[in-house]
C-alpha cells in the first residue's frame, strides 16, 4: 500500500535506526500514546541513513527517525535528489560520542590525554599525535561519521578544528552505518568515530573503544535527531501530523522520566528494535558513561535529554547552525536564499499548533543565540516562563541566527549574498 493510500487510515509507517534516540517512536507505540491519538504505528528498523532517507522521499515511509541536518539537506538537493523535507519535532537533545580505538589513546595519553579533561585538552593531545604522525610519514588516521550530512560530521570536525587538526587534509573521514561501526574498529579499518548510543558503550564493553568526548562536552544540549517528513505530508494529512506529534511529546515524556529508565532499556533491547542488551542501552538513558573497559563509570551531565528544556522544540536556529556547517565544510554556498529555505525545514508552528489547547507550555521565540545560556535559565514562554540551557558550546563561541555571515566569518570562512 503507497503512503497516499494509508493517509485515509490511521496507520503510518516510521522508519529507524537502532539507537537509544529512537526511543520516542518506540515508547509512542509500545506504550499506548500513539493508540490515544487514534493512531496505529509501524516501525520499520533500517540499517543506514541513506535508505532512512531514500524511503522517506519515496513514499515507503511516512516519517523517519533522521538526523537534524538530513531533511535541510534534502531540501536544498545537496548529495542526492532535491525533495522538500519538514522537521516539525525534535526527538531529542545530545546522544553522540567519539570514541577512539585503545591504542590510539593510549598515544594520547603520552601526550598529556586524560579521560577526566575537557575536549580542548583530550583535542590537543590527538593533534600531537597526528603531527607526529605526518613528520614520520604515516598514514593519516581514520574516522568515522554515519552520513555526510549529520550532527556526527559536523561536530566531530568542529572539535578536530578547533585543535588546529584540518578534517579534510590531516585525517580521513569515511562514512559507515551506525551498526558497522563496533566491527570497523575492531577490525582495524577505522581508528574512531562518532556516534550515538549504544554503539560507543558496546565499542567500551568489547574493549575496542574508548569514549574520549561527548556531545554534551562540545554543545551542551545541542541539537541531534528529528522526526522527518516530505513536506507534501503536512498538506496531505495534518491531522495525523498533530496527531503523531502530540503522542510523540507523551513518549518522549514518558522516556525522559528517570522512574522509567529500566522499563525502557528492557523495551529498546527488544529484538525487532535495538537488539542489544538492557544493561548496555541503560548506560545512556542515565547519562552515567562507562569510558573506557573495566573502569568506573562516569556521570555525564545532559548526556541524552529526551523531554527537559523544550527538547522536543524544533527551533529554527538548530537549522540554522546546520547549514552554517554545510557552509563552513564546502557542502554548499552561502546565501540569504538559502538561508532562508534552510530556516523554514524546522517547523515550530507545526508543533505549537499540534499542542495548542494540551496546556503544554512552549517557548514563544522560534529561534534563539545558541550557547549562550551558560547555566538553566528561565525564559519567557506561553504561560510565563520555561526553563531552558545550559547550551553552551565548549570553546565558548555563540551562535546568532540572524547573523551567520559573521559566525562563518569568524572562522575565516568568507560569506557574502
Amino acid at each position: 500500500m503507497s503512503s497516499k493510500d494509508r493517509d485515509s487510515t490511521a496507520d503510518l509507517t516510521l522508519g529507524f535506526i537502532p539507537l537509544v534516540d529512537a526511543a520516542p517512536l518506540i515508547v509512542a507505540r509500545e506504550k499506548g500514546f500513539a493508540a490515544a491519538e487514534g493512531l496505529e504505528l509501524r516501525l520499520v528498523r533500517e540499517t543506514s541513513w541513506a535508505n532512512i532517507r531514500d524511503r522517506v522521499m519515496l513514499g515507503h515511509f511516512d516519517a523517519a527517525h533522521m538526523l537534524g541536518p538530513m531533511p535541510i539537506a534534502s531540501t536544498l538537493g545537496l548529495g542526492h535528489v532535491e525533495v522538500p523535507m519538514i522537521a516539525p519535532f525534535s526527538l531529542g537533545l545530545g546522544g553522540n560520542a567519539i570514541t577512539l580505538a585503545p591504542p590510539l589513546f593510549a598515544r594520547m595519553e603520552q601526550e598529556g590525554a586524560d579521560l577526566a579533561a575537557g575536549p580542548a585538552a583530550i583535542g590537543a593531545a590527538l593533534a600531537k599525535v597526528v603531527a607526529k604522525r605526518q613528520a614520520t610519514g604515516q598514514a593519516p588516521l581514520t574516522f568515522a561519521v554515519v552520513h555526510p550530512f549529520s550532527g556526527h560530521n559536523y561536530e566531530l570536525r568542529y572539535w578536530l578544528a578547533a585543535a588546529g587538526i584540518d578534517p579534510d587534509r590531516d585525517i580521513r573521514l569515511v562514512v559507515l552505518p551506525p551498526p558497522f561501526m563496533v566491527d570497523a574498529i575492531r577490525e582495524g579499518q577505522i581508528d574512531g568515530f562518532c556516534v550515538g548510543e549504544p554503539w560507543n558503550s558496546l565499542a567500551v564493553e568489547a574493549g575496542v573503544g574508548v569514549i574520549a568526548v561527548t556531545k554534551s562536552t562540545l554543545w551542551r544540549q545541542g541539537p541531534e535527531k528529528v522526526l522527518g517528513f516530505r513536506a507534501d505530508f503536512a498538506e496531505r494529512a495534518p491531522g495525523q501530523l498533530a496527531a503523531l506529534l502530540r503522542a510523540l511529546h507523551a513518549a518522549a515524556r514518558w522516556a525522559g522520566d528517570a522512574g522509567h529508565h529500566d522499563e525502557l532499556a528492557h523495551i529498546l533491547a527488544a529484538p525487532v528494535y535495538l537488539d542489544r542488551p538492557p544493561e548496555i542501552i541503560g548506560r545512556a538513558l542515565s547519562g552515567t558513561l562507562v569510558r573506557r573497559q573495566h573502569e568506573a563509570a562516569a556521570d555525564i551531565p545532559d548526556f541524552l535529554v529526551f523531554h527537559d528544556h523544550a527538547a522536543n522544540f524544533p527551533w529554527a536556529s538548530h537549522a540554522l547552525w546546520f547549514y552554517s556547517q554545510m557552509v563552513r565544510w564546502g557542502q554548499v554556498d552561502y546565501s540569504p536564499a538559502l538561508v532562508r529555505r534552510a530556516g523554514q525545514v524546522y517547523r515550530p508552528d507545526l508543533y505549537r499548533a499540534a499542542l495548542a489547547g494540551t496546556g503544554i507550555d512552549l517557548p514563544r521565540a522560534s529561534a534563539k543565540v545558541e550557547g549562550a545560556l551558560r547555566l538553566a535559565t528561565p525564559v519567557a514562554s506561553r504561560h510565563g516562563t520555561m526553563v531552558l540551557g545550559p547550551d553552551g558550546f565548549f570553546d565558548g563561541r555563540l551562535f546568532d541566527p540572524d547573523d551567520i555571515e559573521a559566525y562563518l566569518r569568524s572562522f575565516g570562512v568568507p560569506a557574502s549574498g
